[in-house]
């Protein structure tokens, strides 16, 4: 099912295949609404029909290169460790303990503790990558969130993963795209 509160987007939707039941709120159709909020919207509407599901998973519509195969090993690892939550993260290029701020056209370290670890020797650190997330229904409206101490996660490559939220992001997702397709 799609969530929106644009027509024009539910139509597009619908011609697809997807099935949009209801309209997105005005609350949860802005630019502060989580997605949290909306799923529990979802669900609180769904229960209004008669409706529950045990297992719930949002599929962002920025996300190009989420595969089956990600999807299915999720639901996988969610279903085997009874997990409240699963979904794919990214290792850090570079270590972030290592960044810098940029103020009044001036560096400094974030956290200068660090400025002189090697980075090979911090702790890899993860992102979510923004595509996918699997979830126990019960547990995210229970918990109002999706991150929770038992939470899991699937690494996933840079190449498999991005999101589009500017013109350049597309054209980075097109690059990626043709250099996939001749994988």
């Amino acid at each position: 099912m799609v969530s929106t509160d644009d027509e024009e987007i539910a139509e597009i939707a619908r011609k697809c295949g997807a099935n949009v039941p209801f309209t997105r709120s005005t609350e949860n159709a802005n630019d502060y609404a989580t997605t949290v909020d909306v799923l529990v919207e979802v669900f609180e509407a769904y229960k209004n029909l008669n409706k529950t599901f045990e297992v719930g998973c949002c599929i962002y519509p920025t996300a190009p290169f989420v595969s089956a195969q990600t999807l299915q090993k999720a639901f996988d690892l969610l279903q085997s460790q009874n997990l409240d939550s699963v979904y794919p993260i990214q290792k850090f290029s570079f270590p972030p303990q290592r960044g810098v701020i940029f103020q009044e056209n001036k560096l400094s370290w974030h956290t200068p503790e660090n400025a002189e670890v090697r980075s090979q020797d911090l702790t890899p650190l993860y992102h979510d990558a923004g595509q996918f997330y699997f979830f126990k229904t019960e547990k995210l409206i229970q918990n109002r969130r999706i991150l929770t101490d038992n939470t899991s996660g699937i690494v996933i490559s840079e190449m498999d993963a991005h999101d589009i939220d500017t013109e350049e992001d597309w054209q980075v997702a097109e690059f990626k795209y043709r250099t996939k397709s001749k994988i």
